[in-house]
């Protein structure tokens, strides 16, 4: 079954053993859950620590993300790499590993010259048969793409198959200017937890691309604002706000390590190990915080789930 790349696409985070290994149990747990509170599919990408792992790991991963998924929606696997070889190599397992999409940032251990981007992408997107979500993740890691760059991409190989996660600050005017600059042809995806998704919303999104700690409050929250709902949208919003802002004072980090402390609390995740090194642990009045976000959380659930 060929599913849409469209609507509430969650970022999975790999849970580990004490070992460091993939905890395939915990794992089964978080997809089901995924869709079970109503996503439409999932990624592999920043916040699953795909940098942190070995290229066996990733390839572990995403296979077993597909077999997991059991075609209930899209799988869309990370392939960004520091060569294009490495890059293409990902690409090539995830389409012969079923799935839908793969999603590339480009190298990011040094800074590349526009037409470097250009024979990396575009080898990408003519080597590849799956659609190409090219990711602009410059608010972690990386150099900002121009929408200039995003437009030329879209004019080269049409909207079908060049689609776009932009990262860059300020990520709502920027992305007002790639969907005029491609008279709303662009399709595009917001990520950054879920902090600017009702402003992106307002734009013109496709869909997003959260974590999966705020999950069940970010389907919700998509819902509420493809019915209009304001008032539902916002109750929703503050609280996820609150949340992902204790998390970008970490960037990547502070993702990664509150996004498993959430999804330990939910019962999904038996640990909150993370890939070491790492500069940045949850603190213990930060936690403390969190619970009383999450508790906020949990009603405007409650409520706008009646």
């Amino acid at each position: 079954m060929n599913h849409p790349i469209q609507g509430v696409l969650p970022v999975i985070h790999t849970p580990f053993r004490d070992d460091e290994s993939i905890d395939a149990e915990a794992l089964q747990r978080e997809v089901d859950w995924i869709y079970e509170v109503g996503a439409d599919g999932l990624c592999a990408a920043m916040v699953s620590e795909i940098l942190r792992l070995s290229p066996s790991e990733r390839f572990e991963l995403i296979e077993m993300l597909v077999q997991m998924s059991d075609n209930r929606g899209p799988v869309i696997a990370s392939v960004g790499a520091e060569t294009t070889r490495q890059a293409l190599e990902y690409a090539r397992h995830a389409q012969q590993s079923g799935c839908a999409a793969v999603m590339a940032i480009p190298p990011i251990s040094t800074g590349i010259s526009d037409e470097a981007a250009w024979d990396y992408f575009s080898t990408l997107a003519r080597e590849i048969e799956l659609p190409l979500i090219v990711q602009d993740a410059s608010s972690y890691v990386g150099k900002a793409i121009s929408t200039q760059f995003f437009a030329r991409l879209l004019n080269e190989f049409g909207a079908d198959k060049i689609l776009f996660k932009p990262e860059a600050a300020p990520i709502g005017p920027l992305l007002s200017e790639l969907r005029d600059q491609t008279q709303g042809q662009a399709q595009i995806f917001d990520g950054s937890g879920g902090i600017l998704l009702v402003d992106c919303y307002r734009r013109g999104i496709r869909g997003t691309m959260p974590g999966v700690d705020l999950l069940d409050a970010v389907v919700l929250l998509w819902r509420a604002l493809k019915d209009g709902d304001d008032a539902a949208a916002y109750q929703l919003y503050f609280p996820i706000c609150a949340i992902v802002a204790l998390q970008l004072q970490a960037g990547l980090d502070g993702f990664l390590a509150i996004e498993k402390y959430l999804l330990q609390k939910r019962g999904i995740f038996t640990s909150t190990r993370r890939r070491m090194p790492y500069q940045w642990e949850l603190d213990h009045e930060t936690a403390s915080e969190l619970d009383r976000l999450f508790d906020h959380l949990q009603s405007a659930i409650t409520t706008t789930a009646v």
